[in-house]
This record gives structure tokens, C-alpha cells and sequence, in this order.
């Protein structure tokens, strides 16, 4: 993991394509702001917990239908 320090303003750069930028920093709470193509899916973390864990609650009985649908997903 690549731990870094920013200010009010500054930036980051991934991969040429997306910026990650600190908007603001109130105690302990740091809000960013990401400029990324319309192609890449972004989530907050917490979102994506529950997401994985609703699939594999209704994940289907059927393993093709299961491998179809998690190819999908990808």
C-alpha cells in the first residue's frame, strides 16, 4: 500500500486516467473529490461489502447460471 500526505488542493494521479483530490479537512474527516473516465466503476468500500454479501445470498443453484452471472460481474 503506498501511503501518502496531502494538503487542501493537492492531488494524485493513477495510472494517467484518474485523480484523486483533497477538497476538504474537517478533524478527522477528509473529503476527496475523483476525476476518472465514465468506464471505471467507483464504490465506496462499505457499499462493496454489502454488495458481495447480498450475492452470495442470492446466488443461484444453478452453476452454470451462477459462472454466467459472475463472469458478468467482472
Amino acid at each position: 500500500m503506498l501511503v501518502l500526505s496531502r494538503k487542501i488542493g493537492e492531488s494524485i494521479y493513477i495510472n494517467g486516467k484518474i485523480i484523486v483530490k483533497v477538497v476538504r479537512i474537517n478533524g478527522n474527516r477528509v473529503k476527496i473529490g475523483i476525476e476518472a473516465p465514465k468506464d471505471v466503476h467507483i464504490m465506496r468500500s462499505e457499499l462493496g461489502e454489502l454488495s458481495e454479501r447480498s450475492f452470495r445470498r442470492h446466488k443461484p443453484t444453478d452453476a452454470s447460471i451462477g459462472s454466467n452471472f459472475m463472469a458478468s460481474m467482472i
